[in-house]
């Protein structure tokens, strides 16, 4: 059974988003239990740098397992505050814990309202993988 958390938005590609402080608008993102499912063992992961600048849903990461390398497409348009390098040394971490320690980066959202209620919640995300397997 595919873990869907209820406290976090999804987007279609299979990115979570948290918005761990709506003030400061901060945010962590990661990928879903399906898609590291989907993926296999994740061998590297390859995250942007502290200071870049994040799309909605622009390609902002890669993950590599040995059945294929992913791009990781951002939730939320932003900063890059800060990336997780527990996930660039032992890439099994995202396998192991998608939503804790696994998850990827966070960011600094500067459209924070307008983007999220494009994302999906728990129900809905739960709706659609239902639909792809």
């Amino acid at each position: 059974m595919t873990l869907v958390p209820q406290n976090l938005l999804y987007s279609k590609e299979h990115e979570w988003l948290r918005v761990d402080d709506s003030q400061k608008a901060l945010c962590t993102v990661g990928i879903t239990d399906y898609a590291q499912a989907k993926l296999g063992d994740i061998v590297v992961v390859e995250l942007p740098k502290v200071g870049s600048r994040v799309e909605f849903m622009k390609p902002a990461a890669n993950i590599e397992s040995f059945k294929a390398v992913s791009e990781v497409y951002s939730p939320i348009t932003g900063e890059v505050v800060e990336v997780n390098q527990k996930v660039v040394q032992d890439p099994g971490v995202v396998n192991r814990d998608p939503y804790g320690e696994g998850w990827l980066f966070k960011v600094r959202a500067t459209k924070l309202e307008e983007e999220t209620r494009l994302l999906l919640d728990a129900n809905a995300y739960q709706k659609l993988i239902g639909e792809m397997s």
